[in-house]
């Protein structure tokens, strides 16, 4: 795969590698233009010479948001895997027509409280998706530089990540 791992936070100085303060900093952003950038990247990663035209996007907390967000807007996105991300608006879950993988933490009330109310959207509008909620794990259970990491649950998120993404984006050997 090519991977592109943009910052959301740049405009105001990057990841300040400190999570309460890069949630203030979230908070700063202009979403509109950071959205619009997304959108932009994945046309950019589309015409890439390396690029075999599909392009897929993981996101983690924000950038699952992220994730589900692109999922909305990128008609021919490949596929999309959020991580406890927030639920896109179920009015624009319709427009959805790339397979999601979905993770959650167990503990996370926050991200889960909109998790029945999307998943109903997903199923009326007839998205493929897998959902997996992690028992026992908290909001970041990926992220190994927090206390809530736990490697167990995030070493099989991964795992099911990229099965997901070689079934979704990897396009079959020429016979």
């Amino acid at each position: 795969f090519v991977a592109f791992a943009p910052d959301a936070l740049a405009p105001l100085g990057g990841y300040p590698g400190d999570e309460d303060r890069a949630r203030e900093l979230f908070a700063r952003l202009d979403q509109a233009k950071c959205r619009a950038d997304f959108v932009a990247a994945v046309a950019f990663l589309k015409a890439l010479p390396d690029c075999t035209g599909k392009v897929g996007v993981v996101g983690f907390c924000y950038g699952g948001g992220i994730a589900n967000l692109l999922a909305t807007r990128v008609p021919d996105l490949g596929a999309a895997v959020p991580f406890y991300g927030g639920q896109p608006p179920v009015e624009d879950v319709a427009a959805i027509r790339a397979p999601l993988l979905i993770h959650y933490a167990g503990d996370d009330p926050r991200v889960n409280a909109g998790w029945p109310g999307y998943e109903a959207a997903l199923k009326a509008a007839g998205v493929r998706y897998e959902a997996f909620i992690y028992p026992g794990t908290l909001h970041g259970f990926n992220n190994d530089t927090t206390p809530r990491y736990d490697a167990a649950a995030a070493r099989l998120a991964w795992q099911r990540t990229i099965a997901f993404f070689e079934r979704h984006l990897r396009t079959p050997a020429a016979a």
